[in-house]
């Protein structure tokens, strides 16, 4: 088939792969170059370089509107895969393609629709989740499903969980444009209790430690690496890193308490403790959290979440 695809971050390029290999790509379609790091140099996206190394068409937008459009019209594409582009498509440009706009999202619908589903599955405690394949409509991930696949949600930050999930998605979106390929296929509405995952707002990365260590880790896998874990010690935020199940004969100190054990590094938390590999203070690198506590042996999280103590002016 003759196919647009749009996506923009690593998590869409191997599935742009898996296209690639089987269909004609006649336009990558992606966000324009971002500036990126401390000098804020503009980068392309992770989509964007793939698809110069692989001598694909490139389009570039913000949002789908005017010559955009015009472009892809042009195209007289069979079908567009998307897999994260960070845009809204309108009623004209779900039009653009003779089968549609099809969707690779990482949950199984209607469970967690939005931006950030893993990480939302992952913050709510969740051990299984899965992906699907679906039909763009004029809602917000609401259209019909083609394809969907049940998966295991493990323990550990959402990068790895994503990164993992892409390249299984990069599977089942390939099964799911051969079945559009050679017309064997059905489109399924959507069934059950709908649930949201927007976007996660830095000021929800906080870690209360005076929670459960079940919830604290859970959040802090869900905030990982992006936007980043953090608390406050004495009012002033403090990244933390490498939050991890506690072991059998770890000490438990009080909620908020760091405590140095035979081999490592715990936190207190509302009902035991946490490890913890990395703390980074207030306007400082991060550190080894056995060196952050040799120089800070009294420090202590705050606790609670409110704006005194979440470092919020």
């Amino acid at each position: 088939m003759r196919i647009v695809f749009a996506g923009t971050p690593p998590a869409a390029v191997p599935s742009l792969d898996a296209l690639h290999a089987d269909h004609e790509i006649v336009s990558v379609l992606t966000r324009p170059d971002a500036p990126v790091g401390r000098r804020r140099v503009l980068t392309p996206s992770p989509v964007k370089h793939r698809a110069q190394e692989l001598g694909l068409p490139i389009l570039e937008a913000a949002r789908l509107r005017g010559d955009v459009l015009e472009r892809l019209e042009e195209l007289h594409a069979d079908a567009v895969a998307v897999v994260a582009f960070g845009a809204i498509a309108g009623p004209r440009a779900l039009a653009t393609s003779r089968l549609g706009w099809f969707n690779l999202h990482f949950s199984l619908l209607p469970q967690y629709r939005g931006a950030a589903p893993v990480q939302r599955a992952l913050m709510d405690g969740r051990t299984h989740s899965g992906l699907t394949v679906f039909q763009i409509d004029e809602g917000m991930d609401t259209g019909p499903v083609l394809l969907q696949r049940s998966l295991d949600l493990p323990a550990a930050d959402a990068g790895s969980v994503l990164a993992s999930y892409a390249e299984q998605g990069a599977g089942l979106l390939r099964s799911a444009f051969s079945r559009l390929a050679t017309g064997d296929f059905h489109l399924t509405p959507q069934a059950g209790d709908a649930s949201h995952a927007a976007k996660i707002d830095p000021d929800e990365a906080r870690l209360d430690l005076s929670r459960p260590a079940a919830e604290v880790l859970g959040r802090f896998r869900g905030v990982s690496p992006s936007p980043g874990a953090w608390a406050t010690i004495e009012g002033r935020r403090t990244k933390i890193a490498g939050l991890s199940e506690a072991r059998p004969g770890d000490i438990a100190p009080r909620p908020g308490e760091i405590a140095a054990t035979e081999d490592g590094v715990v936190l207190g938390t509302g009902d035991g403790a946490v490890r913890v590999a990395g703390i980074q203070p207030f306007g400082r690198p991060m550190m080894d959290a056995s060196d952050f506590l040799r120089g800070r042996p009294d420090a202590v999280f705050d606790l609670g979440d409110d704006d005194e103590q979440s470092g919020r002016p």
